[in-house]
């Protein structure tokens, strides 16, 4: 039963370890049973057992370390390469890059505050955000449901290559895109469901609320106590997110027992975890995990999350397998869009969204 799983890990959370060299997190049971946060390999395996290995990750951290993608690590180098090039141009020319309307282009350093319950002042992070890029000649224009088009450098910023860059963002768009879709597929056979269950909602016509973000987080160190976080304590907003990183720590998710348990990263490897959207559909069975980011203050850090959401008007609501009588529906109905734009207000000092 698929509820009686979930609740059971609710009741009795359990102690966790960090594998030295790998940083995989393991959750140690009162029976002394381990379920470790996974590394789910693409290649070489059935559908059938990579939805089991994605359902065990789903029901217990919401984590997971994604390998074997089909995305090169030239690929994952030059994206990251060419973020690190934009965060060194000057802070007026970044300043000049960013649409309020559309959550487009820049964002300064303090402009998110993620946990303004717990945070005396915003993330001590600046970003860029790129999402599918609509012109506004498009059937699919509509800023009011954040589709348009992105901010892109020009000739006249002080990039070395301004053509060049918006092509590696693109081509990197596109191929997590793909491997977006590719994962959709895989959590609705998690979920029991047929295998294209989602596609609508994903698809090319359906215009899918996909976003890049290139985040820089400065030297300051983090002081929770203080209320000074590099990312403040969230879950994300939509269905998945691929989060690629630089060598640098930082990340740390929220065990079910309430502590706060780092996630090294891993070169080559994806960081993928759910959304809110996900655990909504799911009724609380698959997990959308708080986490955040705290600096230790030795280095800066650089990140490229991908989050992967529905389209505007995906209606989200719990699906009929994983609710009945004895478990009603935990979360009411809400759509894609609503909840994002929800979200974007709450946590974002200059979004002005197009009424």
């Amino acid at each position: 039963d698929r509820t009686n799983e979930r609740a059971a890990l609710l009741l009795h959370p359990s102690p966790q370890s960090i594998h030295p060299s790998t940083g995989a997190i393991t959750i140690h049971s009162m029976t002394q049973n381990t379920v470790e946060v996974p590394t789910i390999y693409l290649a070489g395996k059935s559908d059938e057992e990579i939805a089991s290995e994605l359902r065990s990750a789903c029901m217990n951290t919401g984590f997971f370390y994604l390998e074997n993608h089909p995305i090169s690590q030239s690929v994952l180098d030059e994206v990251m390469n060419a973020s690190k090039e934009l965060f060194d141009l000057p802070l007026a020319e970044k300043k000049s890059l960013s649409d309020h309307v559309m959550s487009r282009g820049y964002t300064a350093m303090g402009e998110e505050t993620l946990d303004p319950t717990n945070q005396r002042v915003g993330d001590t992070k600046e970003g860029y955000y790129i999402g599918q890029d609509i012109p506004a000649d498009s059937p699919l224009y509509n800023p009011a449901k954040l589709s348009g088009p992105n901010v892109w450098p020009d000739k006249e910023l002080a990039l070395k290559d301004c053509v060049k860059w918006k092509s590696i963002m693109q081509n990197y768009f596109t191929e997590c895109s793909a491997l977006g879709f590719l994962l959709t597929q895989y959590l609705a056979l998690a979920l029991g469901l047929d295998k294209h269950y989602f596609d609508s909602c994903f698809s090319d016509s359906a215009n899918p609320l996909a976003a890049l973000r290139l985040l820089h987080y400065s030297r300051e160190k983090s002081a929770p106590e203080e209320g000074v976080f590099a990312c403040g304590a969230h879950s994300d907003y939509g269905m998945l997110t691929l989060l690629l990183t630089d060598d640098n720590p930082g990340l740390e998710i929220k065990s079910l027992d309430d502590q706060w348990v780092p996630v090294a990263p891993r070169r080559g490897a994806f960081i993928v975890n759910l959304g809110d959207m996900l655990e909504r559909w799911s009724n609380g069975l698959f997990l959308s995990t708080v986490h955040r980011v705290i600096s230790t203050g030795a280095a800066e850090r650089y990140s490229i999350p991908f989050f992967y959401e529905p389209s505007f008007d995906t209606v989200v609501e719990c699906l009929e397998s994983c609710c009945d009588e004895n478990n009603p529906p935990k979360y009411p109905k809400t759509t894609s869009g609503k909840h994002l734009l929800d979200k974007y207000m709450q946590t974002h000092a200059d979004f002005s969204p197009d009424e």
